[in-house]
């Protein structure tokens, strides 16, 4: 009988990237931008812990099925050779288990929403599962990336209004987070350049070449731009937040620019913080309005 790993704690809390948080934060972002529009900045606590509880489920089988796709390839990376996959602490059937029960945990979780929320989050598991296979296809995965995390805002604004063609917002934060991953999504590839060009991989990095550092600033101001069109709709606490994320991302762009290529990481790192201060502004708009 052949010994199938399925590797320690320690193992799966860095397969499941526990210990690197980031991704939870830039997940949680877009979608709390849905829930929050929706509701005035004061969501149902039924669905704040829907789709917090969602969230955290979604980026760590996000992570599972990124590493399963990967696993012939991290070990000749220097930066994932040591993944518990790559590195065969856990084993791939060991870990596809792992990432059906967490996709099954999210579903029962949305189940508890109305059938149209359900539906949409069908379309939110196939982005999530296809993902990670992108980079082999397309030049710019990042996109797919943020449509995989913005998806979590339509579905928001779905489990408040019962639909999303009631108003533009919920796709203008659905598009402002495309463009919001491509921008920090190709920071974090600036890293990888070398790699994926060996091994026959695409990216938004390899895509932009000399222009990428351009291209990320570009992307951002884009992405403020359209969080200002959903600020539009609210009150002075919103654009209060807008400012915020505006003076923040600045200072990224501004650093990126005086740093090089060699900053990327720590721009994709201190991304989440625009997100943050933009969905702080409908917070105070609730407490403005209590």
């Amino acid at each position: 009988m052949t010994f199938t790993p399925v590797g320690s704690f320690k193992d799966w809390i860095a397969l499941l990237r526990i210990d690197r948080p980031v991704g939870y934060w830039l997940l949680l972002w877009p979608t709390m931008w849905g829930l929050l529009a929706a509701s005035h900045g004061a969501p149902p606590l039924k669905h704040l812990i829907i789709f917090v509880a969602g969230v955290f489920l979604m980026r760590s089988a996000g992570c599972v099925i990124n590493d399963f796709a990967d696993r012939k390839l991290d070990p000749n990376v220097e930066r994932t050779k040591d993944r518990p996959l790559a590195a065969g602490r856990i084993a791939a059937g060991a870990a596809l288990v792992g990432f059906i029960i967490m996709m099954l945990m999210a579903l029962l979780l949305v189940a508890q929403l109305d059938w149209f929320v359900v539906q949409l989050s069908i379309v939110g598991a196939a982005l999530a599962t296809l993902y990670p296979f992108m980079k082999r296809f397309i030049h710019m995965p990042q996109a797919w990336l943020g449509m995989a995390f913005g998806w979590g805002a339509v579905m928001a604004w779905a489990a408040a209004h019962g639909s999303v063609t009631d108003s533009p917002v919920p796709w203008l934060i659905f598009a402002a987070n495309v463009f919001w991953s491509i921008s920090y999504d190709t920071a974090y590839a600036l890293g990888d350049r070398d790699d994926d060009r060996k091994m026959g991989m695409k990216s938004s990095a390899l895509w932009f070449g000399d222009y990428a550092v351009a291209a990320i600033i570009l992307f951002a101001a884009v992405v403020l731009t359209l969080l200002a069109f959903v600020a539009e709709s609210f009150g002075i606490a919103v654009w209060l937040g807008w400012i915020f994320a505006v003076t923040w991302q600045g200072l990224l762009c501004m650093r990126l620019m005086i740093e090089g290529e060699d900053w990327g990481f720590t721009y994709f790192l201190m991304s989440h913080w625009t997100g943050a201060f933009f969905a702080l502004g409908f917070v105070f708009q609730a407490f403005i309005a209590a």
